[in-house]
């Protein structure tokens, strides 16, 4: 079904694939060939380096949604923004039911409109698209590079190289800076085969997750969709798989293009768009996942993690086992909430229950998803009892196809409920299901609070990842779990018509006609930054917050959901920082601010902190620590932090609660630790045994020193009964990243005077 390569391989012809360690590869030029993928040509094109192995991006165009984008526009303002130099895209998908918070939700769309008519933007108010299908309708071009602030931001199987990253490297862009990051490796997605009748794109994206997750094989690489089974998948079907990409943790995703791809632009009337899009005769990847398609069975992911993945055959043949297993997994996540999580009692008469399916956003809201659910539901009904059925079409256009070929009608004449394109179902902010309730989704995450349940307030339910097909599937049968594959069915498959009209009457185009004089409209929530400062020789750690977890999600850093609402904030919002996970952390976080306030301000440290007395005693046998010189933070130590979103504020509450540091056996995403690094925190990597725990201090000194003159290992002492040398890790450091770190954060390094 799925097979991992050992080694690299060639392909040649974009069809026969050699492995490097046998004999015809011998005559090969790797070197060469490691230039014939279509990522490497992609990279270069937008290369602003002369160096071809530490890359310098400029990227043509950029994409925020409002949970993001006031925070980026407020720092890049602080930074000295004039002008958007390239087309940034506001779009408002996840704050757009403005349910939360009073007015905050709609004033918050009502200052990005401003500022797309001063600074030249694109503004797309709420209920018209998510926005990463505004960006394939409206935004995708083969051959470009598109930046946004959302990490699903995937775009490979049009063509378009895409990246997810958090707020600050979009500012970077804004300022006309570059996206720094060495030349990735390049890893083969080589298809073949035709899927089932009933297997959809999530199948087979949880197919590969489940296999390349956990042994970090396309970790913050590039897949490359390759190989004869590309032309046995719609475009649809390649976007669904492609979205789903960013669960494995790589750096982004790139398909071959072809006639298919060529219709797509034509048909939302952008030809020029395209060009084709395949590897040279002779291409060279660092590693191979091959997948036959015809294989692939259709998939669930259990709670809570997409990787956790097993065939619905599987599940229904080994429920009660797998079952049990999936709640004993679950405590990693739960055991500190007193939370009796349990899938076992949703057996019934053998089989399992679910009490709720959705099919929104990004990955199932697509209009193929949806056709063939509605197909499957046609003459059916999912029954009056605990199961419901929404449906969120990813765009208006979507949505007007679906009414004008009757789709909508299926679903409505089945039970289900239709809403307008929405974020929610996937970050925790629709349809959250009752208490202990089992939702199947086909979305694109799964993680605990995804689903919009408070962990901390005794609530728990769960979400399992699934195709759109076999959600209708499973409504048809009433809520008992049921793969596409059993019903009988003929997909329709009707043809799409995009109308352009919908997005050219409410969509507000400002590219190219910035206005200065347009005040930029604010409301009582969209509060500025506070003050960060620049580094000490010196830093003095308290450790607020230890996570044994084996990985660490940015939805447990700052959860997902109702907090939404308070991104405009940044000390309204830093209160919900590790809320789900550590409850205590930012109080104690904010006796350590204080302690930094006080020194700032001149007055008596120790009066803050009745232990930092001793702790400086203590050092002084051992290392001159001078606490005029020394700047005093909380860190968080997690094994393996930052997986999932993208979104900064995941670092920039500890930053704002007085966080400098986190310590880590290694980082889950590229971008989380970028946002540590933008938000002024240093990412420290810690490789031996633990020798420190909650409520000791770890002094490093001449940090300043290290960051400047490139010093990847530091001395450090850790403080509790007695005290203790260890060494930290800083690891790769690109000279922009040091002077960020240097000045304490993005906005003091763009400060002009």
């Amino acid at each position: 079904m799925i097979n991992l390569y050992e080694g690299g391989a060639f392909l040649k012809n974009g069809t026969t694939l050699i492995p490097e360690n046998t004999p015809e590869a011998g005559s090969l030029d790797k070197a060469k060939a490691k230039e014939g993928t279509m990522a490497y040509r992609i990279l270069q094109k937008h290369n602003q380096s002369d160096d071809k192995q530490n890359l310098n991006i400029k990227f043509d165009k950029l994409t925020s949604h409002d949970i993001t984008f006031v925070g980026i526009l407020q720092t890049a303002r602080a930074s000295g923004l004039e002008k958007f130099p390239v087309p940034y895209v506001l779009t408002n998908c996840h704050n757009s039911l403005c349910a939360v918070g009073g007015t905050i939700n709609e004033d918050d769309h009502v200052f990005g409109l401003s500022c797309a008519k001063k600074y030249g933007g694109v503004f797309v108010p709420p209920h018209q698209a998510v926005i990463h299908q505004f960006a394939r309708e409206m935004l995708s071009k083969t051959g470009d590079m598109i930046l946004g602030s959302d990490s699903h931001t995937r775009y490979g199987a049009l063509g378009t190289m895409a990246m997810g990253e958090g707020g600050p490297e979009i500012v970077k862009q804004l300022l006309e800076q570059t996206y720094d990051i060495p030349m990735p490796d390049v890893v083969a997605i080589y298809l073949t085969g035709r899927p089932e009748k009933g297997v959809g794109p999530q199948d087979i994206a949880l197919a590969i997750i489940g296999k390349v997750f956990a042994n970090g094989y396309v970790n913050n690489k590039v897949m490359e969709f390759v190989g004869p089974g590309i032309e046995n998948l719609s475009v649809d079907f390649r976007i669904g798989v492609d979205v789903m990409t960013t669960e494995t943790t790589c750096l982004s995703s790139i398909w071959v293009t072809d006639s298919a791809v060529k219709d797509f632009y034509e048909i939302h009337g952008r030809s020029g768009d395209y060009a084709e899009l395949k590897p040279e005769e002779t291409a060279y990847y660092d590693g191979v996942v091959e997948v036959d398609l015809s294989k692939i069975k259709p998939m669930i992911a259990m709670p809570f993690h997409p990787s956790n993945a097993y065939t619905i055959e599987e599940v229904n043949a080994n429920l009660e086992d797998i079952l049990r297993d999936v709640e004993k997994k679950a405590l990693v996540s739960l055991d500190n909430n007193n939370i009796d999580f349990k899938l076992t009692d949703k057996i019934v008469n053998g089989k399992l229950q679910v009490e709720q399916g959705v099919i929104a956003g990004c990955a199932g809201g697509g209009f193929e998803n949806l056709c063939d659910a509605a197909d499957i539901l046609k003459g059916k009904n999912i029954g009056s009892d605990e199961f419901s059925l929404s449906v969120y079409p990813a765009s208006q256009p979507v949505m007007m196809e679906l009414v004008k070929n009757g789709t909508i009608a299926e679903f409505m004449a089945a039970g289900a409920t239709v809403r307008t394109a929405f974020c929610g179902p996937c970050f925790g902010a629709g349809d959250v299901p009752s208490n202990k309730g089992l939702s199947i989704r086909h979305s694109t995450r799964n993680f605990p609070n995804r689903e919009g349940s408070k962990v901390t307030d005794g609530q728990i339910a769960s979400v399992a990842l699934m195709d759109a097909r076999s959600i209708a599937a499973t409504a048809a049968n009433k809520g008992i779990l049921t793969p596409a594959t059993d019903i009988d069915v003929t997909f329709s498959k009707p043809k799409y018509f995009f109308d352009k009209s919908i997005y050219e009457n409410r969509v507000f185009n400002g590219v190219g006609k910035a206005d200065p004089s347009v005040d930029i409209k604010f409301g009582p929530n969209i509060v500025d930054w506070p003050t960060m400062y620049p580094l000490t020789d010196n830093v003095l750690l308290k450790v607020v917050s230890m996570i044994h977890d084996p990985v660490t999600t940015t939805d447990e850093l700052i959860p997902s959901g109702e907090t939404s609402s308070y991104r405009s904030n940044p000390l309204g919002l830093a209160e919900f920082t590790l809320s789900r996970k550590d409850p205590a952390y930012v109080g104690r976080a904010k006796e350590v601010r204080a302690t930094e306030e006080a020194r700032i301000a001149g007055g008596d440290i120790f009066a803050t902190d009745d232990k930092l007395k001793g702790v400086y005693e203590k050092l002084a046998a051992k290392v001159d620590a001078k606490p005029a010189e020394t700047e005093v933070g909380s860190v968080i130590f997690a094994v393996k932090p930052g997986d999932g979103s993208a979104r900064e504020q995941a670092a920039s509450c500890q930053r704002v609660l007085g966080g400098l540091a986190n310590i880590s056996r290694e980082y889950a995403t590229k971008r989380y630790r970028s946002n540590l690094i933008n938000w002024g925190m240093l990412p420290f990597v810690f490789d031996d045994d633990l020798v420190f725990d909650l409520g000791d201090y770890i002094f490093v000194k001449d940090i300043k020193k290290a960051i400047s003159e490139k010093i990847d290992e530091v001395t450090a002492y850790v403080v509790s009964d007695d005290v203790k040398e260890i060494k930290l890790r800083l690891g790769a450091l690109t000279d922009h990243e040091r002077e960020i770190i240097l000045k304490g954060c993005l906005i003091n390094y763009n400060k002009k005077g």
